[in-house]
C-alpha cells in the first residue's frame, strides 16, 4: 500500500480540519453529508443569539435556503436572507452595496454573522461585504460548488470584480467556520463540478505528485460522486491549500503557488467576458503553463500530455477561440499579480513540486499561448 492510501484511509474518518491564522487556531473546516450539525457548530463558536445575514445566488437559494433558515432559527435572534442574480456579473459593488443596505436596515452591528452559502462568487462577495461592513463582522462560508470546497472558501481572501478586472477589490477577512456540506456536490450543474477539478488538479501539481496520481485512477468513481472518494479527495485538496495559507496568509511568498493556471486563464476569462466559467479558464491556463514548464526542461512531453488528457478527462477544456495571443499577453500584463512590472509566473519543477518565476519572457509566453489557441 503506498503512502497516499495510507493517507486517504486516515482522512476519511476525519471529520473536521483546523485551520491557523498566524500560528494560532482560527476557524474548523467541517465536513458533513447535510446541514444537520450546523447549529451546533455554530453554537460551539458561541454565536448563539446572533443576527445571521444568509448571502446566496438566485440558483442555490432556491434549493437550499429555505431548509437553512429553519435550522438556524432555534439558536439565533432573527435570520434574514439576501438572493442575488447568479453568475460572476453580479461579483461586484452595486451587489455589495445591496448587502450593505439589507445590514444597515436590519440594524446589524459588530458582533453578527453573515453566511455565505453558494460558490465562489457567492464567498467572495459575501466576504468582502463582512471585511468592509463596520470595518469587519464575522462571516461563515458554506461552500456549495467544488470550486470553492477546494479553494475559495479556504485562506480568507475576498473581493470582487471591477471594470471586468477579476478580483480588483478585496480584503483579507478570515471566516469564523467553513462547513461544507458534499451531498450539495449531487445538485451542482456538470459543468460547475468539472469546473471544480481544474483547482483540484492544480493542487495535486502544485504540492502533492501522489495525489495527482490518486486523482487519475479514481476519476471514474469521482465523476459517479461517489461520496467517500468525493470526501477524500475534497479533504486531501483542502489539506494542501490550508498548509499554503498558513505559512502565507497575505500572499507575501509562496501562496502565489494557488496562482498556477492563473495568469493566462484570468486573461481569458476578462476576454471572453466570462463566458467561460472560471475553473474552466484555469485549466486552459494550467496546460499553457505546463507547456512553458516542459519547454524550460522541468517536465517531459510526456508529463505534458499526461496533464493535458487528465483536464480532457474531466471534460474540461485544454484550448480557446476567437481571441489573439496578443490580446491575451497584453491582458495578463494587468493582473493585479505583476510585481515591478515583472509577471510572477507559476512554473512546475516537476510534477507535485511548483516555483515562482519571474523570468518568464513575452516569447515564451505568447509560444504558450499559441499553443491553447484553436
Amino acid at each position: 500500500m503506498c503512502f497516499l492510501d495510507v493517507v486517504m484511509q486516515f482522512i476519511m474518518y476525519q471529520d473536521n480540519i483546523i485551520v491557523n491564522y498566524e500560528g494560532k487556531p482560527a476557524y474548523s473546516i467541517i465536513f458533513d453529508k447535510d446541514y444537520s450539525a450546523l447549529s451546533e457548530a455554530l453554537s460551539d463558536i458561541g454565536l448563539q443569539n446572533k443576527r445571521f445575514m444568509i448571502i446566496s445566488d438566485s440558483n442555490v437559494g432556491s434549493i437550499y435556503l429555505y431548509d437553512l433558515i429553519q435550522l438556524i432559527k432555534p439558536i439565533a435572534r432573527s435570520v434574514k436572507s439576501i438572493t442575488f442574480e447568479a453568475g460572476e456579473n453580479s461579483k461586484n459593488l452595486d451587489t455589495v452595496k445591496m448587502v450593505y443596505k439589507s445590514l444597515i436596515d436590519n440594524k446589524f452591528d459588530r458582533k453578527d454573522i453573515i453566511i455565505a452559502l453558494g460558490g465562489g462568487v457567492t464567498g467572495d462577495l459575501a466576504g468582502f461585504a463582512a471585511a468592509t461592513y463596520l470595518r469587519g463582522i464575522g462571516f461563515i462560508q458554506l461552500p456549495t460548488t467544488l470550486l470553492a470546497m477546494a479553494d475559495s472558501s479556504i485562506g480568507g481572501k475576498t473581493g470582487v470584480d471591477f471594470m471586468a478586472y477579476k478580483n480588483m477589490i478585496g480584503a483579507f477577512h478570515q471566516p469564523k467556520l467553513v462547513y461544507m456540506n458534499l451531498s450539495t456536490l449531487n445538485t451542482l450543474p456538470k459543468r460547475q463540478f468539472n469546473a471544480g477539478m481544474s483547482e483540484i488538479i492544480k493542487h495535486g501539481l502544485i504540492k502533492d505528485a501522489d495525489f495527482y496520481t490518486w486523482l487519475s485512477k479514481n476519476l471514474n468513481d469521482i465523476k459517479a460522486l461517489d461520496y467517500e472518494i468525493l470526501k477524500q479527495m475534497v479533504i486531501r485538496s483542502t489539506e494542501i491549500k490550508k498548509n499554503v495559507v498558513e505559512n502565507d496568509p497575505k500572499e507575501q511568498g509562496d501562496r502565489a503557488l494557488l496562482n498556477f493556471g492563473h495568469t493566462i486563464g484570468h486573461a481569458i476569462e476578462k476576454l471572453k467576458d466570462f463566458s467561460l466559467l472560471h475553473g474552466e479558464c484555469i485549466a486552459i491556463g494550467t496546460v499553457a503553463a505546463a507547456y512553458i514548464s516542459y519547454k524550460r526542461g522541468f517536465i517531459s512531453k510526456d508529463e505534458l500530455y499526461r496533464i493535458i488528457n487528465l483536464i480532457k478527462a474531466c471534460d474540461l477544456p485544454v484550448s480557446v477561440s476567437s481571441i489573439c495571443a496578443e490580446d491575451i499577453y497584453n491582458t495578463t500584463r494587468l493582473d493585479k499579480k505583476m510585481q515591478s512590472d515583472k509577471i510572477k509566473f507559476i512554473l512546475l519543477k516537476e510534477i507535485g513540486n511548483s516555483i515562482i518565476d519571474t523570468s518568464v519572457s513575452k516569447e515564451e509566453m505568447l509560444e504558450a499561448i499559441e499553443f491553447i489557441l484553436e
